[in-house]
């Protein structure tokens, strides 16, 4: 009888402490605790690893694993990382649920004493230092819903933007993009067709460009997109600063945006959304979510949007980011980049097109990397924008031509800018 209670007595507590450790959703559907797990498909709904993006299986909340250490279990580790008390504090730190500190604009958990998004002030259960620490207008009573439905927070909440919507604002960017290569301004030299997971050998004895007529990077906002490349150090871990030459010359970079067909559109759809009520709002958000300084290494604020994206980093000596067809034709032109192989290959007959390649960049890998041929630098930042504030952190489906595709887009959830909002960690055509 003993035996039996003593049985029944763990039992309860196993079950117990296998629910303390999902607080807001089951565990077979979150990736709580289970970041870079093995997949299970018998005891998970989904996974957590990065071949779930293969396999179109992850969970709805795996963007959190997407810059964490895979090995790193964030509840086990808050007392004990030996990364120094910078890193500690930025990634290690528990967040309360008494205070907004760390949660400006989190999604709604019913089990938290108070919360920091938006809604919390249409519903009168904001934490008393939601004002402060998130730049809230905490009221008691509640707005109307036209009010709430204009009230822009993390992530640029309030605009109802469908599906159909961006499909036909991305057809609009794609025709209006007039300072696209000519289908004679590239000739490509594509060679060997891998499948993704064979990507480790140099199967290409010729570059990728056979052929860039480099007349294009005369045209303004090429020469201003170029002259951001060599503002970074690649290398995650070594602290950022920008100079005031080189802050002059992101803004220069969003002045000659700002004046093409395709940034216009783009502005325009968003004003009609009532996201934006002028374009200098517009601009100063592009300013923050891309430029936005970050740490994805050891507190140093070593990152940010638009190097991870369109110049690239290395990581763990590997490459990350890098979706820029501009920035691999020249430093494969320098000597610097090795062609392997492409994996995917678009549609589109003309440009803009899509493509998957992997390749060496000055001694590391980049195992599967996607980026548009022959667009403009104001396409491509366009395309990205519009996802990444209409779909954070989802797939977003686009159309070009009639070709419909799917760009992926991430938030950086660690720390915000403004009013809760996120900056961007990456974005990229799915292939």
């Amino acid at each position: 009888m003993k035996k039996l209670v003593v049985l029944l007595f763990f039992s309860l507590l196993g079950g117990i402490l296998a629910f303390e450790t999902c607080f807001s959703e089951r565990c077979e559907d979150s990736c709580k605790n289970r970041c870079g797990d093995k997949p299970n498909k018998k005891k998970y709904t989904c996974q957590c690893n990065n071949h779930c993006e293969r396999f179109n299986d992850c969970c709805d909340d795996y963007s959190m694993c997407k810059y964490i250490d895979p090995n790193f279990d964030e509840e086990a580790h808050h007392e004990t990382s030996d990364t120094g008390p910078k890193f500690k504090e930025a990634v290690h730190h528990k967040k309360s649920d008494t205070s907004c500190d760390g949660r400006c604009g989190e999604k709604f958990n019913k089990k938290n004493t108070c919360h920091c998004n938006t809604k919390c002030d249409k519903y009168g259960n904001c934490c008393s230092d939601y004002a402060d620490l998130c730049g809230g207008d905490v009221r008691k009573t509640n707005r109307d819903d036209n009010e709430a439905s204009n009230f822009v927070g993390n992530p640029h909440e309030g605009a109802d933007i469908s599906n159909e919507d961006i499909k036909a604002v991305s057809e609009k960017l794609y025709q209006s993009d007039v300072n696209k290569a000519a289908e004679s301004d590239i000739i490509l030299n594509k060679q060997e067709l891998v499948k993704k997971d064979t990507t480790k050998d140099d199967l290409c004895d010729e570059p990728l460009y056979k052929y860039v007529n480099e007349e294009l990077f005369k045209k303004p906002t090429y020469a201003a997109f170029i002259k951001l490349h060599d503002n970074y150090d690649r290398k995650t871990g070594t602290d950022e600063t920008y100079s005031p030459e080189e802050l002059k010359e992101q803004e220069h970079f969003l002045q000659e945006m700002m004046k093409t067909k395709v940034m216009k559109e783009l502005y325009k759809f968003f004003q009609g959304k009532g996201l934006y009520a002028t374009e200098k709002e517009f601009v100063d958000d592009l300013q923050k979510m891309w430029f936005g300084l970050y740490s994805r290494s050891s507190g140093e604020k070593d990152s940010s949007g638009f190097e991870h994206v369109f110049v690239g980093e290395v990581k763990k000596g590997k490459v990350s980011g890098f979706h820029s067809w501009i920035r691999f034709y020249l430093l494969e032109k320098k000597g610097m980049l090795n062609y392997y192989s492409h994996n995917f290959d678009g549609p589109w007959e003309s440009y803009p097109d899509v493509l998957g390649k992997q390749f060496h960049w000055d001694g590391y890998l980049k195992m599967v990397g996607s980026q548009f041929i022959g667009s403009s630098p104001e396409f491509d930042f366009a395309m990205y924008s519009l996802c990444f504030i209409s779909r954070p952190g989802k797939k977003c489906r686009i159309s070009m031509d009639g070709h419909e595709l799917s760009i992926q887009t991430f938030e950086w959830t660690k720390n915000t800018y403004g009013n809760g909002k996120r900056y961007i960690a990456t974005a990229y055509p799915e292939v």
